[in-house]
């Protein structure tokens, strides 16, 4: 084969993995190559992995057992592994699977198409090196050819990296230490975006909104060109073009009076936030290092909610870390009805190998960690169902992402409150496209999304405040 030119990318986890996975992609394809849907049609083959849990970890090796078949059905196709599993194991995955080609890390993603024509020479790497250098943030702008996966959407890394050291967590081994971005080159990033046609940024970070916090802390913000967090978000909604902000994930104990304020002055930041709180138990939130307590978590979520009333809130939540009894159990459970999450994401607690909570004992009994699983989410779905109902006949403005799960013509979107919404159809001789804004009157509610009636329908490419910049400068002109 003479050279490789077509790639398929495999991404498991969190979407700091899938924005990682755009980044190789927009890198693959300023060398020429090009993305395929399938891995039949592709000559390489990459696997961006998670370690947040071992089911993740685990599909992983399983996946790479049944690639050795695909690998030799053609000569000269290259394998790769990266993200968190690489960052963490490196080499190791090399040695056990003698049909992967290369392993990279989280700060070696630029290294990708050097590392592919190593491999079609024959030579077998695994470059998993920690960098402070703020050069992994140096990529190019995104290409002519490649098209995005979500247009009118688009993610931004503003920060990597977490120094909190969560005792159940391996993202500070697997991610390193906190770095901050500068703020121009975020600014720059977020104009270049919005003059291809992107309306709605998710600021992304493991602690998103600790950005900045340490240049602050030392007095060298100025030199680092670093702000605080609630300055960075004024300064991108200011961006011509950009009509919604988004952030993931914070950490509670870097919520500012700034930040909040911000949820009720910016017109452009969506009203919703995923705040992960893990355990309504301030026991087990001490033994899982969070530096909170369950008076102050619902302390925040009082703030929010004077800032901007209508905010919904989301969240992450663990069930059995060792140690939990049913009255730590139970109050999480209190927790989430005082609160009423709109939804949440909750998971038994997986021991990984590395972190301070492998060494705890009293591991609680799988079956009981499902119990209180199965327990949690129901409570949740009964929330989740009622938050939605509660918004039947309300009117609301829906980005449009593609095609519904639902099929049948149907088309999906996420609303300001990141609720999905599915659409039977626009208005007669309406075309819609992913990447429209459009305004939807909810008219049904089910427990995981909402049904919304189409009322009218706009290009975002089209309209808003970048088309109101144009009418202004042909006025000057």
């Amino acid at each position: 084969m003479a050279s490789v030119r077509r790639f398929f990318i495999r991404t498991y986890g969190c979407q700091m993995n899938a924005h990682d996975t755009e980044k190789v992609a927009n890198l693959l394809y300023h060398r020429g190559y090009v993305e395929v849907g399938h891995p039949d049609d592709a000559d390489l083959l990459l696997i961006n992995t998670c370690s947040i849990r071992e089911k993740a970890e685990n599909r992983l090796y399983s996946d790479l057992g049944m690639l050795r078949q695909w690998k030799e059905a053609v000569p000269g196709r290259v394998l790769g592994v990266g993200g968190c599993v690489a960052q963490q194991e490196g080499s190791a995955i090399l040695r056990r699977f003698v049909h992967l080609d290369f392993v990279f890390g989280t700060h070696n993603l630029r290294r990708v198409p050097a590392m592919v024509e190593a491999a079609r020479s024959g030579t077998r790497q695994s470059r998993t090196e920690a960098f402070r250098s703020l050069d992994r943030f140096d990529l190019p702008e995104r290409h002519p050819a490649y098209a995005s996966q979500t247009p009118g959407r688009a993610m931004v890394t503003v920060m990597e990296g977490c120094d909190m050291f969560c005792s159940f967590c391996i993202v500070p081994i697997t991610r390193g230490r906190e770095i901050s971005r500068p703020a121009e080159h975020i600014v720059q990033e977020a104009e270049s975006l919005a003059g291809e046609g992107v309306r709605e940024l998710t600021l992304l970070g493991q602690a998103v909104n600790a950005y900045g916090r340490h240049d602050l802390r030392r007095g060298q913000a100025r030199a680092a060109g670093t702000l605080a967090f609630g300055q960075l978000l004024e300064r991108l909604a200011a961006v011509p073009g950009i009509e919604r902000l988004r952030y993931t994930s914070p950490h509670p104990v870097f919520f500012d009076r700034e930040l909040i304020r911000a949820h009720g002055e910016l017109a452009e930041l969506c009203p919703h936030v995923h705040l992960p709180v893990q355990s309504g138990s301030d026991r087990i939130l001490g033994a899982m290092r969070r530096r909170y307590t369950a008076a102050e978590y619902r302390r925040i979520v009082r703030s929010l909610r004077q800032s901007r009333p209508d905010i919904a809130i989301t969240t992450d939540l663990i069930v059995g870390f060792p140690g939990e009894t049913d009255a730590d159990f139970e109050a999480t459970l209190e927790l989430v009805r005082d609160v009423g999450f709109v939804d949440a994401y909750s998971f038994k607690y997986s021991l990984r190998p590395g972190t301070a909570a492998a060494e705890l004992d009293r591991t609680i009994p799988r079956e009981v960690a499902q119990e209180r699983l199965e327990a949690l989410q129901e409570l949740q779905s009964g929330l989740t169902l009622a938050a939605h109902r509660a918004r039947v006949g309300e009117e609301t403005e829906v980005l449009v992402e593609g095609e519904s799960r639902r099929r049948g013509g149907q088309l999906q979107g996420r609303d300001p409150y990141h609720r999905v919404v599915n659409l039977p159809g626009g208005p007669a001789g309406s075309r819609i496209e992913a990447g429209d804004l459009l305004v939807a009157r909810i008219v049904e509610a089910t427990p995981h999304s909402l049904i919304g009636a189409v009322q009218s329908a706009r290009s975002v490419k089209k309209e808003g405040r970048l088309a109101d910049e144009e009418e202004r400068q042909t006025a000057l002109a």
